[in-house]
């Protein structure tokens, strides 16, 4: 209850590869439909590669500015194409900013990692990764520290929860 999506990151303050390695492993845990793991996870601490995927996000939400928030890394999630990636991606995703969270780091998932990674440009990262097959980019957890408060939660609906006995 205390997950916030942090959207004012520290650019200069890295987690450590341990922190990261932390959250990169919970992931791992997640339930995938018939235990078959068909997620990936990269853990992206390089610079060089971390903007270019901004630029190349931002190029698909059509605006200049960076879509990550100044998070120095994130982590990206891609399944393999199947019936069932739609449900193995996203549940990665959530464990993974759980686990962040009770780490003290602080995260946002951001959109967009289907259409990079359907891109000729985002198929060639995956081959200089070593990563071969027919992903699906479920997203990206920008990762690192906020600069400033973040905000209060919203109220919850009153319509949110339905009991059937």
């Amino acid at each position: 209850m205390q997950r916030r999506s942090c959207r004012t990151f520290d650019p200069d303050r890295m987690p450590t590869d341990e922190l990261l390695r932390q959250v990169a492993e919970a992931g791992t845990w997640s339930p995938t439909s018939r235990g078959m793991q068909n997620p990936v996870i990269i853990v992206v601490t390089n610079r060089q590669l971390r903007d270019r995927i901004a630029q190349m996000n931002a190029r698909v939400m059509g605006s200049n500015s960076d879509p990550f928030y100044g998070a120095p890394c994130m982590i990206i999630v891609l399944v393999k194409k199947s019936e069932n990636a739609a449900y193995d991606g996203p549940i990665v995703m959530q464990t993974m900013m759980l686990a962040a969270e009770s780490l003290g780091l602080n995260s946002c998932w951001i959109h967009r990692a289907k259409e990079e990674f359907e891109s000729e440009e985002g198929k060639q990262i995956l081959r200089d990764l070593g990563i071969e097959g027919d992903y699906i980019g479920i997203g990206h957890l920008a990762l690192g520290y906020t600069n400033q408060p973040l905000p209060e939660p919203k109220p919850r609906k009153a319509d949110y929860i339905y009991w059937a006995k």
